[in-house]
Order: C-alpha cells, then sequence, then structure tokens
C-alpha cells in the first residue's frame, strides 16, 4: 500500500528535553492511523512537524514522495487539512468566512467557493442558517463542524486532527465521531488522528499507533496490541483504559 506520508528517523527537542526521539511512521493513502498515548507522549508533536509549525532536528518528512522542507511548506499545507482540539477558529470571523479564509486568500471564485460550502454544509450535516454565527454563538459541536469544514474547504490529500472532540461532552462526542467516521470513508481520506482515548482509537484506526516518552512503542491493531504487547506499558496503558472506562 502506498503511503502519502513518510516520516524517516525525524527527532524533536525542547530546551533539554525530546519531544520526540528518532522516529519512522508512514500513514497509508485513505486509512486512518490514529496516534494514541499519554499527554506528553509526543503525538501533537508528530502533527506539527508534518505541517510544519515546527522543524525536525533530523530525519526527513516527505508528503507523497517530495520532501518537506522550509521552501516548499507553504504550498503543501494547501494540500493539507489540520484541526485542533476546540477548534481553533477565529472569533472575529463569522463561520462562513471561518471556512473560506483560505479559498479566499487563493483568489477562488465567488462561484466556486458557495457550491463548496454548500457541499461541505452537507457533508458535515452544518446547518448552512448557521453561516453567519461567530463561534462564540455556536455549540461545541458547532464549532468543531465549523473547523472540519474549513479543513476540508481545499480538498486536501491529508487530514491531520489533534485530538478534535477531546473537549465535548460524552453524546455530542459520539455523534461527531459517527459523522465523522462516515466522511472519512466517503472522501477516500487519508488521516492522522490524535486521540488520549483507546475506544475513539479502536472507533476510528485502520492502524493504531501507541506512543509513550517520544516514542513509538508498537503499532498494528487493537488485537495486536492486546493480545500480543511488545512491553510492559501496552498492557499497563490497555487495561488502565478499562478500568476508566468501568468506573
Amino acid at each position: 500500500m502506498n503511503a502519502l506520508v513518510e516520516l524517516v528517523e525525524v527527532s524533536k527537542r525542547y530546551t533539554d528535553a525530546s519531544a520526540l526521539h528518532p522516529t519512522n511512521l508512514s500513514a497509508v493513502c485513505g486509512k486512518t492511523t490514529v496516534l494514541i498515548g499519554p499527554s506528553g507522549c509526543g503525538k501533537s508533536t508528530l502533527l506539527r512537524l508534518i505541517i510544519g509549525l515546527v522543524e525536525p532536528d533530523s530525519g526527513a518528512i516527505t508528503f507523497n514522495g517530495l520532501r518537506i522542507t522550509t521552501g516548499n511548506i507553504d504550498m503543501l499545507r494547501r494540500r493539507i487539512g489540520y484541526v485542533i482540539q476546540e477548534g481553533g477558529l477565529f472569533p472575529h470571523l463569522t463561520a462562513r468566512a471561518n471556512v473560506l479564509l483560505m479559498a479566499r486568500h487563493l483568489g477562488k471564485s465567488h462561484s466556486e467557493m458557495r457550491t463548496r460550502l454548500m457541499e461541505l454544509c452537507e457533508l458535515t450535516r452544518f446547518s448552512d442558517n448557521f453561516l453567519e454565527r461567530y463561534p462564540l454563538e455556536l455549540s461545541g459541536g458547532q464549532r468543531q463542524r465549523v473547523s472540519l469544514m474549513r479543513a476540508l474547504m481545499l480538498s486536501p490529500e491529508l487530514l491531520l486532527l489533534d485530538e478534535p472532540l477531546g473537549a465535548l461532552d460524552p453524546l455530542v462526542r459520539a455523534a461527531l465521531q459517527k459523522d465523522l467516521k462516515e466522511i472519512f470513508v466517503r472522501l477516500g481520506q487519508t488521516v492522522l488522528f490524535v486521540t488520549h482515548d483507546l475506544a475513539e482509537a479502536i472507533y476510528f484506526g485502520d492502524e493504531i499507533v501507541l506512543m509513550n516518552e517520544g516514542r513509538i512503542v508498537q503499532q498494528g491493531s487493537i488485537v495486536n496490541l492486546r493480545e500480543r504487547p511488545a512491553n510492559p506499558f501496552v498492557s499497563e496503558f490497555i487495561n488502565a483504559q478499562r478500568r476508566v472506562a468501568l468506573t
């Protein structure tokens, strides 16, 4: 299977601490790869490296065979959608303006933007009646749908989701999980999805990548992780999540 994104021996340090030790990872085209692990394990750093918000200290990241550099990252970002926890919407812009921000910057025509916007409203189940509302006038679930529309506006080849549902209440989160999974399948989307929740990782993940202390500990299916743990941490992490679910 073809990899859309590949990391080869990629590492990142902040002052005296390693956020990511030399790491190798591939994101397969049309599949959802879920990064899971405790806080501070390097999940979000890995996404920030791919989108170019931080630069690696070593190693190489390639996108569709092209090495990502400071010289081409602006162009490549147009092919990557990025959603963070709580959406990251601009509070002074309406939902419509947030979604259309990059399309307007790139000079897309009004008719093209209007058609795409209506497609995205239908895709994400977001009422076009709410497009003139500001983020503070929207619920948490609605804000995340707007963030997703903004990320999908340019029909990206890769979608990066950094705990996009973490701040939502359980009922809203469950509804969005279902809708997101349907969207991924419908679009044949390649996704890198960060979460700390094992149930969510199982629900979304074609491949689960468990991280700890800046390293990939084990990757594969949940069956592999559960029945053939690479080390005691894998079993400890899975069992801890089970205990939380049962309390």
